[in-house]
């Protein structure tokens, strides 16, 4: 199998610097690629100086998560795409147990390792963890992470099983899959673009794995701090999108009216908290959605209404 390990750089010279050391030695199997979204910093002589066996891909200006990787991928021959966030750290065989899971089961279109904290290395990550879920109002969780409550990684989650999305911060796709999908949807920008993709996955039968052989470190916050109220922005309005794209049709308007209101009471909390500019920006991702809700809604699969349950009812599953 064809690998290629692909990171997307956006003035992210420190980050390459402390993280991409690990991925040169521990990704033998794979062809490493730096899809670049027009940095003006000097990441790219960095690399083209310290890294010359890396594939350097530029862009003409920064199409972030979602329209980098759609048009860097594009000039990328693989049969496994791995994606993986610019502030991760691999570990040795961490590109192993997850390949073989794609070559002994062609069912499986998408993977994430087990996703551990950097910083705190014996607790899960709040990107990804142990597998991505959703809840029936659309909300994302893991196990291993619920909220902002972390858990210790004490072999509870040391299984495979199939998962309803896996992690942007490190995410196996097969090529043929991703191209069949259309790509990431570049009108999200960042943010939740990887719980769609696998999302409209699932709605052509193709199944999501978690492999915890496989173990990886993130930092987190390396592109948008977690305090950062664009990111605030771009989550509310992009998880809004999704619903809106993806729901079973009798689902659509319950949900999403309640999702509506939910934001309003998160919006309350983030002005008692004494953070205005994050209330300020889930008035705008609202706006915002409401602008593109035609356009959202042309994007639906062509489903029938017993396939959409079909597919609804793997919030509810675990296997």
């Amino acid at each position: 199998m064809n690998v290629a390990v692909v990171i997307l750089n956006y003035n992210g010279r420190q980050l390459l610097e402390k993280f991409i050391p690990s991925v040169v030695s521990f990704s033998q199997e794979a062809s490493i690629y730096v899809i670049d979204n027009a940095s003006t910093d000097t990441s790219i002589s960095f690399l083209k100086t310290k890294y010359p066996q890396i594939g350097i891909i530029h862009l003409d200006k920064n199409y972030g998560f979602a329209g980098g990787y759609n048009r860097g991928l594009s000039q990328i021959e693989a049969d496994l795409y791995v994606l993986i966030n610019s502030d991760l750290e691999v570990t040795a065989n961490w590109l192993s147990p997850v390949i073989k899971e794609f070559e002994k089961n062609p069912d499986v279109a998408i993977a994430q390792p087990k996703v551990k904290n950097y910083n705190n290395k014996n607790k899960f990550d709040y990107a990804g963890a142990a597998g991505g879920f959703i809840d029936m109002f659309g909300y994302p969780y893991c196990d291993g992470r619920i909220l902002f409550d972390i858990e210790e990684d004490k072999g509870q989650y040391n299984e495979s099983k199939f998962i309803f999305w896996a992690s942007g911060a490190c995410f196996f796709i097969r090529s043929s899959v991703f191209n069949d999908l259309g790509g990431f949807d570049s009108d999200f920008f960042a943010h939740q673009e990887e719980i769609d993709l696998c999302w409209r996955a699932h709605h052509k039968n193709y199944k999501v794995l978690y492999v915890p052989l496989s173990e990886v470190f993130h930092l987190g916050g390396g592109s948008l701090t977690y305090q950062s109220a664009f990111k605030t922005y771009l989550n509310f309005r992009n998880n809004l999108l999704m619903l809106l794209k993806n729901l079973p049709v009798s689902f659509i308007l319950p949900v999403i009216f309640t999702r509506l209101i939910l934001d309003g009471i998160s919006g309350v909390v983030f002005i008692f908290k004494g953070k205005p500019k994050h209330t300020w920006a889930i008035v705008r991702a609202h706006f915002s959605f409401y602008k593109r809700i035609f356009s959202a809604i042309k994007k639906r699969p062509d489903k029938t209404i017993d396939n959409y349950f079909q597919t609804f009812s793997i919030f509810f599953k675990r296997n």
